[in-house]
């Protein structure tokens, strides 16, 4: 397995549109790793400049002792899988996975055994004879992830795997995946814009913007403490409550209420400071019957999300979201008060999280693999095929037949 160190990380496209921006960023031995952040924010530039699939403009990419930057794919021992999966429609689901053991002149025999070994590890058993267009969607990634793992990279790097699948499918594959790399304990990379995915899946994730890190943390901490608006805005399947508020006396007045101000913040704001307070929907208590303290409106949205609901209160300076249980039935056009609860409201001013320090993130300790990286020994010659993520030596023809695009699955 191995470390990921990046240093200054820059990468400006012709035109000078700048993707990476002197970005730093160290993923741990074994750690499960999330870039996560809206559309054009550079998380898959990102991934594809550490696979060697872009020519970074600044900075070093190092794979653990290694200073890969210059390096071509095929030298940098990464296994990739693509949004689309990327799958040869005329093979079968086991020459699909025995690919870059073929592209790396591994013996036929060999290279099938360690193909049919990775397609049971993945639950492909008797899939083995299929081509793409007869697998399900769920099952084409699965043999993506099976060619990915086949020749038991050092990193393994996720580009949206799941954004094609319906949602049950989703939901099932990301239990499969975490399990999956828990077991292998191999360093990996997931790129998502789905923040359930990162929040559920990562050890740690980076939220991206404009090329920049924004916050680096473990779920919990950027769930519960982003540490600016941005973070704040973004991250959540219910975002989080923002409301203006002044700063009086040891007290913040907002949306009619005066809430007391954090003890983090306590000492650091002025009399009369403008900030913003933020508060999670998940943190808040609803009643209907009027609360000290609380956020007073009238209930304008109920939204039912199943196990709870979702209450829009209009309260002074802004909308208010609640989340409540489901034995809670609050009715359009009522009253309705919503009680931060102690230790949840956060400020920010000038759009940055007023604590008393900064909190690094932390990191966890790397895992072991679960299983020795058994792998031959590197060609230098090598270098990898930028459509498939795979090694191929310099020499080797065009492979024969339709190049690898994406079918549709039926199921």
């Amino acid at each position: 397995m191995a470390t990921i160190t990046l240093r200054g990380l820059t990468k400006v496209y012709p035109g000078g549109a700048r993707a990476l921006d002197a970005l730093d960023l160290d993923v741990a031995d074994g750690e499960f790793f999330a870039l996560l952040g809206p559309s054009g924010c550079g998380k898959t530039t990102l991934l594809r400049t550490v696979a060697g699939l872009e020519t970074a403009t600044g900075g070093t990419v190092r794979l653990g002792a290694a200073d890969v930057t210059r390096l071509p794919p095929g030298r940098r021992d990464v296994g990739m899988v693509f949004q689309d999966y990327a799958l040869f429609p005329h093979m079968t689901v086991l020459d699909n996975i025995a690919y870059p053991l073929r592209i790396k002149k591994r013996r036929r025999a060999d290279r099938y055994r360690a193909a049919r070994e990775a397609a049971r590890e993945l639950g492909l058993d008797g899939l083995e004879g299929r081509r793409p267009a007869e697998l399900s969607g769920g099952q084409q990634q699965r043999v993506a992830l099976a060619r990915a793992l086949v020749a038991h990279p050092r990193t393994f790097l996720l580009d949206e795997p799941l954004s094609n699948l319906d949602a049950r499918l989703r939901l099932e594959a990301r239990t499969f995946l975490k399990r999956l790399q828990r077991r292998l304990g191999v360093t990996t990379v997931f790129v998502t814009h789905d923040q359930a995915e990162a929040l559920a899946l990562a050890d740690r994730i980076a939220v991206m913007d404009a090329g920049r890190v924004r916050q680096l943390g473990t779920p919990a901490e950027v769930f519960r403490r982003p540490a600016n608006l941005f973070v704040a805005s973004f991250i959540g399947s219910t975002p989080m409550n923002l409301l203006p508020g002044i700063v009086r006396g040891g007290a913040v007045a907002t949306a009619g209420a005066e809430l007391p101000v954090p003890d983090e913040a306590r000492g650091r704001l002025a009399d009369g400071e403008p900030v913003v307070c933020g508060i999670r929907p998940e943190y808040l208590d609803y009643g209907e019957e009027p609360l000290d303290g609380a956020f007073r409106g009238t209930v304008s949205v109920v939204e039912h999300l199943g196990g709870s609901s979702l209450v829009t209160l209009d309260v002074e300076g802004g909308p208010v979201r609640v989340v409540v249980g489901e034995d809670l039935d609050a009715a359009p056009g009522t009253a309705g008060w919503a009680l931060p609860r102690p230790g949840r409201l956060l400020l920010y001013r000038d759009g940055e999280l007023v604590t008393a320090a900064a909190r690094p993130a932390a990191r966890p300790a790397a895992r072991p693999a679960a299983r020795p990286a058994a792998r031959p020994a590197t060609d230098t010659t090598r270098q990898t095929d930028p459509t498939e993520g795979t090694h191929v030596p310099d020499d080797t023809p065009p492979e024969p037949g339709t190049p690898p695009t994406k079918d549709g699955g039926r199921g």
